[in-house]
């Protein structure tokens, strides 16, 4: 494995982050400060991704994306991660890859909207009774006639005030185990404005201000069996083929902000003075930015080393997930560390220090806990060994 960026890395890293500090940057007071994302500024921003080459980056070149392989892709996406979550994941969006599985007129209708900017797309499978336990989900569709009619609740569903359509994970039969019924899931896509489906406002959120989560109802939901993604009662197969690598996109998402956090503690340890030296000379101090910068290198070690498995073909689950817990309790730690060392300015929103913190909760949670990361991981140790 070559630790080496190629040239073409190089750009796209020098590129995305120009394009960060330039863009985004000046934008993300007003949205912490109020909450919202206006669509005018969207549109804007948006326009100057797509010239510049950043838009839907996560896509296959066959499909009208940069195609970029994944460990250049973890690069492009720690660089966005820099910035506020709305703003980089809205602005400089990356259409769900699980559009790829669909039929060429599928693709037609919904991929090739997304990636040229036109439309929005949104998964919906979290519901109020059923988050890491999908099976356990409720929410169903039953056949008739040729027609699917889906009935449920799903929430926690990002962005989908904006979304012109989601891709709905429904309960769709049951199949026996040796560990008794297991649901059987199945894939659709639902159209905004579709009759029986309604978007609701979701909940206040203290992480990533400006990105939004809805609540959707689905009530005797009719869609053709056209609009069914991959198999009948292969959603879970769809999805793992698809979105295999999403774990490792949100982990380097957190090195970006982890490393825009340390970049502010060092040089406020090197410029703040007390007792007549910079506060760096303290071993209280710069010890601090020694673990820091040590569990930065650790995580991005294991999100690139995952990446690049990733292409190899030899990726496992427990190295997603070793990589993903490791680098979103790194992400905590380093800003909690960050704040420490700025003291009360840490705190103020002056600078991106108490976002940073807050926003770091919730990747210990979303894309699976850490308690399942550590779930997946242990199961892996032991199953050789039948346990």
């Amino acid at each position: 494995m070559d630790f080496g960026l190629t040239q073409e890395q190089d750009m796209i890293v020098e590129t995305t982050r120009s394009f960060v500090e330039n863009e985004l940057y000046p934008h993300e007071a007003q949205v912490e400060r109020t909450g919202h994302l206006d669509m005018d500024l969207v549109r804007e921003i948006q326009g100057k991704a797509i010239a510049a080459g950043l838009y839907a980056a996560n896509i296959p070149e066959e499909f009208g994306g940069a195609g970029l392989d994944t460990p250049t892709w973890l690069l492009y996406e720690k660089e966005l991660g820099r910035a506020n979550y709305a703003l980089h994941w809205t602005c400089v969006a990356r259409p769900s890859n699980i559009l790829c599985a669909g039929t060429p007129e599928q693709r037609a209708r919904y991929l090739e909207p997304c990636v040229a900017g036109e439309k929005w797309d949104c998964l919906a499978m979290t519901e109020p009774g059923a988050g890491s336990d999908l099976r356990g989900m409720k929410a169903s569709a039953k056949q008739d006639g040729s027609d699917w009619v889906l009935n449920g609740t799903k929430h926690f569903i990002s962005h989908a005030d904006i979304a012109d359509f989601t891709i709905a994970f429904m309960a769709t039969g049951e199949e026996d185990t040796p560990r008794g019924k297991k649901k059987l899931i199945t894939a659709f896509f639902v159209d905004k404005g579709t009759p029986g489906y309604v978007v609701r406002d979701g909940y206040r959120n203290v992480s990533h201000r400006g990105y939004t989560n809805a609540v959707l109802e689905f009530d005797n939901c009719r869609i053709p069996a056209e609009n069914v993604l991959g198999e009948v009662h292969k959603g879970f197969e769809v999805a793992n083929t698809w979105l295999g690598a999403t774990r490792l996109q949100v982990g380097a998402t957190c090195l970006g902000r982890a490393d825009r956090a340390f970049r502010h503690s060092v040089e406020w340890a090197a410029t703040r003075e007390q007792f007549g030296q910079p506060i760096g000379k303290f071993q209280g101090v710069s010890f601090k930015l020694a673990d820091m910068a040590m569990e930065m290198k650790a995580a991005e070690l294991m999100i690139m080393e995952a990446g690049w498995k990733f292409d190899q073909g030899t990726v496992s689950d427990a190295d997603m997930a070793m990589a993903k817990l490791k680098a979103t309790e790194m992400l905590a730690m380093v800003a909690d560390e960050a704040i420490q060392i700025h003291g009360g300015m840490g705190l103020m929103d002056e600078l991106p220090l108490e976002r940073i913190w807050r926003d770091a909760r919730i990747e210990r949670i979303w894309e699976g806990t850490s308690e399942i990361q550590r779930h997946i991981i242990s199961r892996a140790l032991l199953r050789p060994f039948g346990a």
